[in-house]
């Protein structure tokens, strides 16, 4: 009788465990698949960085605006540039009134090299309406761990020719900035125009 409780109590022990972990697996999931608000809630949140005037920019700024982030650097030999350009594409695809509720940003994960003015003209080289921001290490340090994002310097190069090793993903916040959607890297412009359509109100 001893022997089957013991039994009993580790099985019971056992999957205590398995369902602790399926728990956390399934909510990193609903993340990334749009799960309910309050797992959208772990994508986001306050932020303060600079923008090309080098004026101080905020989360606040945008409310009232879908906010449509990349995560990038004015650097990037060639992610950066194709995700920005399908962004561009996108955008133009979209009825000019609906078009005007969306705000492409692109915040600098290389601001050593990345000043304001530098990645404000990146932006507008892609599209007259994307707003390029940085800040200092802490500011886009600070706001890259709210939004989940992986950059680290790649081995090789000097303080002018590294390149940053960094997620590629486009996260779409709504008007009162919460994370309403994420599309990862290699989405199409057609996709993206029509997921935008669809949601933009």
């Amino acid at each position: 009788m001893k022997k089957k409780t013991n039994n009993r109590a580790s099985l019971l022990a056992i999957l205590a465990v398995v369902a602790v972990v399926g728990l956390a697996v399934g909510s990193r999931l609903m993340v990334w698949n749009g799960g309910d608000h309050a797992q959208q809630a772990a994508i986001g949140g306050p932020f303060t960085l600079v923008g090309g005037d080098g004026k101080t920019v905020t989360d606040q700024d945008f409310r009232g605006k879908w906010m449509l982030i990349y995560f990038g650097y004015t650097f990037c030999p060639d992610v950066c540039p194709t995700s920005l350009s399908v962004v561009a594409s996108a955008l133009d695809k979209l009825d000019p009134a609906q078009a005007e509720k969306v705000v492409p940003i692109l915040i600098s994960v290389d601001p050593a090299r990345d000043t304001p003015a530098v990645v404000k003209d990146y932006a507008h080289a892609f599209h007259p309406r994307m707003v390029g921001l940085t800040g200092s290490q802490e500011q886009v340090s600070a706001v890259m761990k709210l939004f989940k994002v992986y950059a680290a310097r790649a081995k090789g190069g000097d303080e002018e020719t590294y390149t940053v090793d960094h997620s590629s993903i486009l996260y779409l916040m709504g008007p009162d900035g919460s994370f309403v959607s994420h599309f990862a890297h290699g989405v199409t412009v057609s996709d993206l125009a029509a997921a935008l359509t669809k949601t933009v109100q």
